[in-house]
């Protein structure tokens, strides 16, 4: 049986009149007190106000629970919210990137390679985008034209624990001293390979022409020099950092 203090039996005007003068965390601790500061504390007259003033986007949802409850949600979500994600499991060290392009005409393998991704640049520094630089590959004639190719962007963790495909993508080149080709494909939610789930990131890919040698003819000729491959956030169009960048992987590497 409730045992009633003095305290516990002021009448609810007067607990009301106290409790507008209470913040949030005090109306909390004083409705334990008994059922009747409970119900005193808990009533909306006191929590629509602050509700209103600290969660003003809640305040108009047309719900049937109450503003105490409804603050309590809001407070755990901004909880949540501010909550530093932990370290991935991933790092740099574990990974190896994968690139090729390939001609869609003849099948040919215009550029590949293979390299530990702590041997790449990361540029600029802090985010997750890297430049694959190409020593060698298949010469290819200056000639002003543009051809199609594919452009595939694989991580793979180091012992082949686990491969990921990051761009799988169909787009033209032109093969052209100096020019640049960029290309972006959608990637996967995390946690699921769905491609009808839209994501909020993006692989993005670009590609560097350069010249090598004169043609017999007169002509130039070229190669791709380098490759800048990242993971871009279609939020605010901005690679993301390298962190977000592992933890988004290791979804897909890590079982």
């Amino acid at each position: 049986m409730e045992m009633e203090t003095p305290c516990s039996t002021l009448s609810w005007e007067v607990l009301i009149l106290v409790a507008h003068h209470l913040d949030p965390k005090t109306l909390a601790i004083a409705s334990c007190v008994s059922k009747s500061w409970l119900h005193s504390m808990s009533s909306d007259l006191l929590w629509k106000p602050i509700v209103t003033t600290h969660f003003p986007s809640l305040s108009t949802l047309p719900t049937t629970v109450s503003y105490c409850r409804l603050f309590a949600l809001g407070q755990s979500s901004t909880t949540r919210r501010r909550q530093t994600p932990p370290k991935p499991t991933l790092s740099l060290d574990d990974l190896i990137f994968t690139v090729s392009i390939t001609s869609k005409r003849d099948s040919r393998v215009v550029s590949t390679v293979s390299r530990p991704v702590e041997a790449l640049v990361v540029d600029p520094p802090g985010v997750f985008r890297f430049v694959v630089s190409f020593e060698s590959g298949v010469v290819v004639k200056n000639n002003g034209f543009e051809e199609v190719v594919k452009v595939t962007w694989n991580v793979v963790v180091k012992g082949w624990r686990g491969v990921f495909t990051l761009m799988d993508y169909e787009g033209k080149v032109g093969f052209v001293a100096g020019r640049e080709e960029w290309f972006s494909q959608e990637l996967p939610a995390p946690g699921c390979c769905s491609k009808m789930v839209a994501s909020s990131v993006v692989a993005d890919m670009k590609v560097g022409m350069c010249g090598c040698r004169e043609s017999d003819d007169g002509g130039g000729e070229v190669r791709v020099g380098k490759v800048s491959v990242g993971i871009m956030s279609v939020v605010d169009w901005r690679y993301v950092g390298i962190d977000d960048g592992l933890r988004y992987l290791q979804h897909f590497l890590l079982t």
